[in-house]
């Protein structure tokens, strides 16, 4: 859309983690802990674990974090997370789906319902936004990878399903069950992305007002200061001079 930028969206979200980069890597740890607990402990083995520890050295994450985080999973510490899905609407009508590793659902359902309540938002049932997202691959790279029709080219034939650039960088979108494949393809033609996961893309995008989006930010920025949300996703678009102004 003219005037608009969705990757400038999922950027936003991807500086606000980087303002709070000790809390992003205790995310991640937990992620990593997590991912090798309920599979294998080799990432060569295990797509979820490739994934995360590709996208924590894609954030700077030090070596012996990652080391740490999949020592933790070899033993028995006690710590046991579930994971669970919020969905919700945000200011302005926007849907939103909070994804969370906890292990006291109690805790983690307050704090994300008092980030919605006292941001404009109200939390839904399950199922109530999910409708309106695909759950697909989103591997992320910077502008310097290659121009748009470069990134596209290699995109296309490693098999990904969709491409959305702009002089921000590029969001390549994959099947779900094929996010590691194209990921290992493209890391072979642009090398390492900032970001491979599996995600939920919003089938339509609800574009937001000055009004909704300040409140709506303050929304995002309130459920990501919860220990225990790992990701946050909306169909909002935020156009350029609004974004700009937050």
């Amino acid at each position: 859309m003219a005037g608009h930028s969705k990757f400038k969206n999922i950027m936003h979200r991807k500086g606000a983690q980087d303002a709070k980069r000790s809390r992003m890597f205790s995310k991640l740890a937990r992620e990593i802990t997590v991912a090798a607990k309920i599979g294998n402990a080799d990432p060569a083995f295990n797509p979820r674990l490739r994934a995360v520890i590709l996208t924590a050295k894609a954030a700077s994450m030090p070596k012996d974090n990652i080391e740490r985080a999949l020592k933790k999973a070899e033993g028995n510490d006690g710590e046991n997370y579930e994971e669970v899905r919020y969905e919700g609407f945000g200011p302005g009508g926007v849907s939103v789906i909070v994804e969370a590793l906890t292990d006291n659902r109690n805790r983690t359902a307050t704090d994300v319902r008092t980030a919605f309540s006292k941001n404009g938002g109200n939390v839904g049932s399950s199922g109530s936004v999910s409708h309106g997202f695909e759950r697909m691959g989103q591997i992320v790279y910077p502008a310097s990878a290659g121009s748009a029709d470069a990134v596209f080219e290699a995109a296309l034939d490693a098999g990904a399903e969709d491409v959305e650039s702009d002089e921000d960088g590029h969001v390549i979108w994959t099947a779900s069950d094929a996010l590691h494949e194209v990921a290992r393809a493209l890391e072979k033609a642009l090398g390492a992305p900032e970001g491979a996961k599996l995600a939920w893309r919003p089938k339509e995008w609800t574009v937001v007002d000055a009004s909704a989006a300040a409140s709506l930010m303050k929304m995002i920025d309130a459920l990501e200061d919860s220990d225990d949300v790992q990701a946050v996703y909306g169909n909002h678009d935020v156009p350029d001079d609004v974004m700009a102004a937050l």
